[in-house]
């Protein structure tokens, strides 16, 4: 199922009503759903209820949605129009009450004064995007999807995907604007990135998948209708399968001792001296031994379902935390370029920027290897004048380079590679939406490189050919993220870089 399309996950539950692929679609948008919600509510409870509602709603106009390329738009727009309607209810009251409190677990890791501004406005400026802006948006910042995903997606080019990313963030900053909330775009899409996208409570997807699956074994001629009905639970339902599923611990708990308490049951029949047990008696043993194996069952289905919850939260605060890191190390690269006062002796204060201007040298060594014969005279003498300024600063970078290599471990850069995305930074110009997608690319290939086990220092022909190979994949992957200028310089410096654990190197020349 995880290989499947939204919309073919959607032909399969109105066909066939599937509801793995429901619980799919619900797992894939729960997290999406439940945060626009709760920032519109204000109130962990209620925005469950929103969410179940959305899911309601889908679970009914499944068959109209087959053929839309973008369910998250829909998706949003649906959760914006039902928490809107749960406001102007008698829950508002309630919601005002509660909107301390909610709004400090909501930023409890992003205590950032310009979030707090932006959240409450966030969804209703959304909502008045047009839809190709709005799924655009979605798209690109709350479902995290690259250049060329998206263009797979929207069937148009990456260049044409991206220009639509970038108009749609103008027109969400006018209307913020127009609600007395300034930010920049640069600002405005790293805040969105790190906090638009929110873990919903632990069980939430489970319980909206486990309702449908009880609606679908309840009647084989199930109908939309109907379907929608069942999943609809009562107050009383809801919060019987909330409370199982966020104490599964606890749950585990208090099953293990029923079954302790049947065991013992059995024990003392097994023992009462009967020297011909009457049938009712074997009958009764054979009862409480099924109750055992079932309960037993049923506690290893909760703490994997557990097991399962924990490891999605600890995915998405890693990915949380490395959007924090790169968007970071983005700001601290630009503070230091566009820095008016810098020490003319000391403009490499960290190895980042060691890295910087060694990947700027290698795009003046790919420049000067290209055909200038269509540069005009005026290029052709700034290219000139660059060669000689870099070759002017090269003692200067190579000495910056040695002190911070014999200052040890805590003069380097973090790793190998902080190095490759500073450096690519420096060759390729990146803006900061590329180099958030780069740095990303980069970690997927580390993180599937430690989880095969290979090294760089490992010689042995097998390990060799595996790390090459991947290398390789990330050759071909990133010109996907690139301007077809920033791809021809890449694959020029690319041949120039090594990089190995805890040593990296990049050789050029002009």
């Amino acid at each position: 199922m995880n290989s499947l399309t939204d919309q073919q996950l959607l032909r399969e539950y109105t066909e066939r009503r599937a509801e793995t692929a429901f619980g799919e679609l619900v797992r894939r948008h729960v997290d999406l759903v439940y945060s626009v919600a709760l920032r519109m509510v204000q109130d962990a409870h209620l925005a469950e209820d929103v969410t179940q509602g959305v899911f309601v709603a889908l679970s009914r106009s499944a068959g109209q949605l087959t053929e839309r390329p973008v369910l998250s738009g829909w998706l949003h727009r649906t959760t914006h129009n039902l928490a809107a309607n749960a406001v102007r209810s008698d829950v508002r009251r309630r919601a005002r009450e509660q909107e301390a409190a909610a709004m400090n677990d909501l930023l409890s890791t992003e205590p950032d004064a310009v979030w707090e501004e932006i959240a409450p406005h966030l969804d209703a400026a959304l909502g008045e995007l047009s839809e190709a802006d709005r799924d655009a948006l979605l798209l690109r910042y709350f479902e995290r999807k690259s250049a060329r995903e998206m263009a797979e997606t929207l069937g148009t080019s990456e260049e044409a995907a991206q220009k639509r990313v970038s108009r749609a963030v103008d027109r969400l900053r006018e209307l913020l604007a127009q609600r007395g909330v300034v930010a920049g775009a640069s600002g405005l899409v790293v805040l969105i990135s790190a906090n638009a996208v929110q873990a919903a409570p632990v069980g939430l997807a489970l319980s909206i998948t486990t309702s449908a699956a009880l609606a679908g074994s309840a009647v084989a001629t199930l109908t939309t209708s109907t379907a929608a009905k069942t999943l609809a639970m009562t107050t009383l339902q809801k919060a019987l399968i909330a409370t199982t599923l966020a104490a599964a611990i606890g749950v585990g708990t208090y099953q293990a001792r029923q079954a302790s308490l049947l065991r013992a049951q059995i024990k003392t029949l097994q023992q009462q001296p009967v020297p011909q047990p009457e049938p009712s008696q074997d009958a009764a043993l054979a009862s409480l031994q099924t109750k055992v194996a079932a309960l037993e069952v049923e506690n290893g289905e909760l703490a994997s379902a557990l097991t399962r919850a924990n490891a999605d939260k600890a995915r998405l605060e890693t990915e949380r935390e490395r959007a924090r890191r790169w968007a970071t190390m983005y700001k601290e690269l630009i503070e230091q370029t566009n820095s008016k006062d810098t020490n003319p002796t000391n403009a490499y204060p960290t190895p980042r920027h060691v890295a910087v201007a060694f990947g700027r040298l290698g795009r003046l060594s790919a420049l000067s290897k290209e055909d200038d014969s269509k540069l005009s005279p005026e290029e052709k003498s700034a290219l000139e004048a660059a060669r000689m300024k870099a070759l002017d600063e090269l003692p200067s970078l190579v000495r910056a380079a040695k002190q911070f290599e014999a200052g040890g471990a805590d003069s380097q850069a973090d790793d190998s590679l902080d190095f490759m995305a500073c450096l690519l930074y420096g060759a390729l110009d990146l803006d900061e939406q590329q180099f958030g997608q780069v740095y990303s690319l980069m970690q997927k290939y580390q993180q599937e490189a430690e989880q095969k086990g290979l090294s760089q220092t490992n010689s042995t022909p097998e390990n060799a050919a595996a790390v090459n190979q991947m290398i390789e994949q990330f050759k071909a992957e990133m010109p996907t993220l690139l301007t077809p200028e920033q791809a021809r310089i890449f694959a020029e410096v690319i041949t120039h870089v090594q990089v190995g654990p805890g040593k990296s190197s990049f050789n050029f020349s002009f």
